[in-house]
């Protein structure tokens, strides 16, 4: 079972080990590049930025190992939570740790009042694509960034309120 924990700036290390991790393990599947991120760009200051600029970042982790990370943007004017950053380690596939992730930012985007999840995947990652629709994401369309990439979107069902 993995545990999510919510990340705060301080906690910059370790969403660095992962995120340098998830783009020399996965470079195909994210935007950014690994290079991108060291040398020049490896410094303190812009991981704690990353982890600033959007506010809803988590790490997973299975018998204490940390396992997945996402990120969720604040909500746009139509309500639109952007997930990001989403990513898994190799001997956590399978066992729901993506799910969990998942799950983990749709329930922060609620509480934001956002009415929808976002995200972008590029057309060859079907194990991805497999995963966002089994969380109840639905194509949206295209888009082309370094390659073609499926937009998908999941509605969010809100906790009720009392008044």
């Amino acid at each position: 079972m993995a545990e999510i924990r919510e990340l705060t700036a301080d906690d910059w290390r370790a969403w660095r080990a992962l995120r340098l991790t998830a783009l020399s393990e996965a470079p195909h599947a994210f935007g950014a590049k690994l290079a991108d991120w060291q040398g020049d760009g490896d410094t303190e200051a812009r991981w704690r930025a990353r982890l600033t600029d959007r506010p809803f970042n988590v790490l997973a982790s299975v018998d204490g190992r940390d396992a997945g990370m996402a990120s969720g943007t604040t909500p746009d004017d139509e309500g639109v939570v952007d997930l990001h950053s989403m990513y898994v380690a190799p001997f956590a596939r399978g066992h729901g740790v993506g799910d969990a992730l998942i799950e983990a930012v749709a329930q922060w985007a609620a509480l934001q009042d956002a009415r929808t999840v976002r995200l972008q995947v590029f057309e060859d990652n079907a194990a991805a694509i497999a995963l966002y629709r089994r969380c109840g994401f639905l194509e949206e369309g295209t888009v082309h960034y370094r390659r073609p990439a499926l937009k998908m979107v999941r509605g969010l069902r809100h906790p009720s309120r009392s008044a």
